[in-house]
């Protein structure tokens, strides 16, 4: 079997894309909280809810890069 090696620049390329998909999904509950008039206690009651759209985010965030990533292989391959 063939082993799959990730190099660290793709593990930090893919941990700041996380990062970037949480501090979005943070700032949406923090306007969500102030325009719905709620307690700044609900910023960590939840937290929950914030991780899974941060998953979501990132699903697709990354098939939105694989499209991208796919079209441009496409269009390469077409002027050869």
């Amino acid at each position: 079997m063939k082993d799959i090696i990730i190099t660290r620049k793709r593990q930090k390329t893919e941990l700041l894309a996380l990062l970037v998909c949480f501090v979005v999904a943070c700032l949406t509950n923090l306007y969500a909280i102030f325009s719905y008039g709620g307690k700044l206690t609900e910023m960590f009651t939840s937290l929950g809810y914030v991780l899974i759209f941060t998953a979501a985010l990132y699903v697709a965030f990354t098939l939105l890069r694989i499209i991208i990533f796919v079209i441009i292989k496409l269009i390469s391959n077409k002027h050869k």
